[in-house]
């Protein structure tokens, strides 16, 4: 059995993190369902901007948009959902086999609306009514700015991917977002069964401080957060408060580990895949370590409930002279500020694009 099916077994699903047109076109990612038990997708700018720039197959869409006077964000986002519905639609068998918990793709809202809850809500309603698929997330990132909209978009009725989360604290701002946003629901004699994923951000941690850690510390660090993320999870879904939620109708807001590809040369390709195996989560991947997992990676154990080791390791770090907390607010600050920086690689290489072929 693949350690990808294995995963799969325990409970996790694990997302592509990557879409592109000839990805749908080629039979790739149908491959991708069915024989590395992939179960749902994300994308981001950066992905997008890859897929314009070097694929000719976006070439006949694009000039027929720019016929039709769209550019920019409009041109982008005809592109962007017609890419995503076909991905959900490969992906709806599944949701529907499993009620509605899996089976999911995501599409990002304009990072520049960060700072505008309600164009930021107007906007994920918009992207969501536009692809009509039950089976889409909107992104919005777990900011303090996005908190607002997280929770008038789940209160709209709006699937919501929450991104761009580093810490536990991060999480438990996100989770609470979400059930505000179900309780006013139910006051308002709504249904709670609105879906989300939480997307804590793992290899960033490593990355930022590889060169600062002694060598027995090196890569521990993203996945003492994971775990002390996990537990948050755990103990959150055993709260009363939760329990209220659930017995009204709602379903759990998932716990998802993004940026999950290793970036340590020193380091295995697959260091974070079976360390981060953990029932009820989702773990998203790019291509390359999809396939490297499904070679040779492995899954000795489910992560525990209780942490595992997380408290020691991440004390360990602090006398080594990282500040966990401020590098959380660093790290989720140079996120936001990257989503804008993609975001307007990816709208210059459509325009780009755009006028080469009219």
């Amino acid at each position: 059995m693949k350690a990808t099916q294995k995963l799969h077994a325990l409970g996790q699903s694990l997302w592509l993190d990557n879409i592109t047109r000839d990805l749908l076109t080629s039979g790739t990612l149908r491959r991708y369902i069915d024989e590395l038990s992939v179960t749902g997708l994300t994308s981001n700018p950066t992905i997008f901007d890859h897929a314009v720039a070097r694929s000719h197959s976006y070439d006949d869409d694009i000039r027929r948009l720019v016929a039709e006077g769209k550019s920019d964000e409009a041109l982008f986002f005809e592109l962007a959902v017609a890419d995503l519905t076909k991905a959900a639609d490969l992906f709806a068998p599944i949701h529907q086999r499993t009620a509605g918990v899996d089976g999911f793709v995501s599409l990002e809202v304009s990072p520049l609306l960060a700072h505008d809850t309600a164009r930021t809500v107007a906007e994920a309603r918009a992207l969501h009514g536009k692809a009509n698929r039950a089976n889409l997330f909107i992104k919005i990132p777990g900011t303090i700015e996005g908190l607002p909209a997280i929770e008038e978009a789940i209160y709209s009725g709006v699937p919501i991917n929450v991104t761009l989360l580093f810490s536990r604290d991060d999480y438990l701002r996100a989770a609470d977002a979400y059930m505000r946003g179900l309780e006013r629901r139910v006051v308002a004699g709504l249904s709670p069964d609105v879906r989300s994923v939480a997307s804590l951000f793992v290899s960033r941690w490593d990355k930022a401080t590889m060169e600062k850690l002694p060598g027995d510390l090196r890569d521990r660090l993203g996945i003492a957060i994971s775990q002390q993320a996990y537990k948050a999870y755990c103990d959150l879904l055993d709260s009363d408060r939760w329990q209220r939620l659930e017995g009204q109708g709602a379903r759990p807001q998932r716990l998802l580990f993004a940026s999950t590809s290793n970036k340590d040369p020193q380091a295995s390709d697959v260091l974070y895949m079976g360390a981060l195996a953990a029932p009820n989560t989702v773990n998203t991947v790019p291509e390359e370590t999809l396939i490297a997992f499904a070679n040779h990676g492995a899954v000795d154990r489910p992560m525990r409930r209780d942490g595992d080791d997380c408290e020691q390791v991440l004390a360990s770090i602090a006398r080594a002279g990282i500040d966990v907390a401020a590098l959380a607010a660093q790290l989720q600050d140079e996120g936001a500020k990257g989503f804008v920086e993609s975001w307007k690689d990816l709208l210059g290489a459509i325009e780009a694009k755009s006028k080469a072929l009219s």
